[in-house]
């Protein structure tokens, strides 16, 4: 008995004193630190979405979060310490509503969530689908006198987009970002985009698209 109560409390004495003494020591400053309050804006992630849906509707991308904690933890927080995960591998077409609470919240272990709005956020999801649609190009341009457009080409005239089925299906045709054609005396050639005005369709394999412009005498003869 003796001879452990020598290894456990008499051997290396002085080490085990100074390290007692730096764990009061830190435990007290802990213990002291003032405690804060911050709100923060943070992307809500979504994961796990079935490969054969697209999400049909934008609101409520983020969420304001209130956290609680040190005040030196406060202080050192960085944007990238608070993200908000909402698991969707269960989702169907249709709509649903969503809890948004703690759980969902991922912080620095010292920090606590106070609050979160939205508590709730809803979201619409339908069956994704890929069609072919036609570029309609948009041209701008002052012209000299006597000088009108006679034809306008668009290489690729059609374009493929994928998104939520409704959203696509209503989908009649792209537009190229407007092209200046001023100046043009015979031909020209510009290079610009395919735009689509919805948010929620995608370009597959998005490239420049050429617009050709081809002047004629306002009378009806092309330049040469």
């Amino acid at each position: 008995m003796t001879g452990w109560w020598r290894r456990v409390f008499v051997q290396n004495f002085f080490f085990k004193f100074i390290s007692l003494l730096l764990a009061i020591g830190l435990w007290l400053a802990v213990a002291r630190s003032p405690i804060a309050e911050v709100e923060i804006k943070v992307p809500i992630e979504f994961r796990n979405l079935p490969d054969n849906l697209e999400i049909d509707s934008a609101s409520f991308t983020e969420a304001e979060v209130r956290l609680r904690g040190p005040e030196r933890a406060i202080h050192r927080l960085e944007p990238a310490d608070v993200h908000a995960e909402v698991d969707l591998s269960n989702v169907q077409p249709g709509e649903r509503t969503f809890d948004l609470t703690a759980r969902h919240v991922h912080v620095p272990h010292e920090l606590e969530v106070v609050q979160i709005i939205p508590g709730q956020f809803h979201l619409s999801f339908d069956t994704r689908d890929t069609r072919t649609i036609e570029v309609h190009p948009r041209v701008t341009g002052n012209f000299a006198t006597g000088l009108r457009i006679a034809q306008v080409t668009v290489d690729p005239a059609e374009v493929t987009v994928t998104g939520p089925r409704r959203r696509v299906e209503a989908l009649e045709s792209a537009s190229t970002d407007p092209v200046d054609a001023s100046g043009t005396m015979t031909s020209d050639t510009f290079l610009t985009q395919a735009y689509i005005p919805d948010p929620l369709i995608q370009v597959v394999h998005p490239k420049p698209i050429r617009v050709t412009v081809i002047m004629e005498d306002a009378g009806g003869g092309k330049k040469k």
